[in-house]
């Protein structure tokens, strides 16, 4: 009889032993979860930036000197720069000294990366601006529809035009390539050649 309270106590110790290791277990288990869990907040939060980082992307289209021309997808905020390093960087022709490579894109926009010898004597005066210095010439290689529909006999449809002509040719090398660009004839090249430049 007096084995049997030591054989009791023993095997209360056992069965203590036992529960205490498995509520430990069952801890380490539960203190594991919430990890996973932290882990898992992040990615749910991630579609939120996802949705609103959508409408911050731009698509430009990059012609003229460069290495691949062609329409990239750029993050709001990027420069000119990165759109020219991103159709492969310039040609050697390329004149970088007409663009304005830290002007910043915009969605829709054309980006003309003019060829040397396109008008480099007019670059101090339109260096800083896409198109014309202000009372200067308006420059076919990098004006704006709305610069080019400026122009006297020059509407939308016919700058429209011009900027399809500089896609799919880079860009102006001379004044009377202009003649090359359907609604514009002899008599409107004349009128144009004082008021622009390549």
């Amino acid at each position: 009889m007096p084995e049997l309270p030591f054989e009791l106590s023993r095997r209360r110790i056992l069965v203590a032993a036992g529960c205490l290791a498995l509520l430990l277990f069952l801890g380490s288990k539960l203190l594991a979860r919430p990890q996973p869990s932290a882990g898992l907040a992040p990615p749910a939060a991630a579609p939120t930036e996802t949705a609103s980082a959508a409408p911050t992307v731009v698509v430009v289209d990059v012609v003229g000197a460069v290495r691949r021309p062609g329409l990239y997808r750029l993050t709001q905020g990027a420069r000119i720069a990165d759109a020219v390093s991103r159709a492969g960087g310039a040609t050697p022709k390329a004149d970088l000294a007409l663009i304005n490579l830290a002007a910043p894109l915009a969605d829709g926009e054309q980006v003309v990366v003019p060829r040397r010898g396109t008008g480099a004597l007019a670059a101090p005066a339109g260096a800083g601006s896409a198109g014309a210095a202000p009372g200067g010439p308006v420059h076919l290689s990098t004006a704006t529809l709305e610069q080019l529909d400026s122009l006297p006999g020059i509407g939308p449809v016919t700058a429209q035009k011009i900027l399809d002509y500089r896609q799919q040719h880079g860009a102006f090398t001379s004044v009377d390539e202009l003649d090359a660009v359907p609604g514009i004839g002899p008599a409107r090249l004349d009128q144009l050649k004082d008021l622009v430049a390549p």
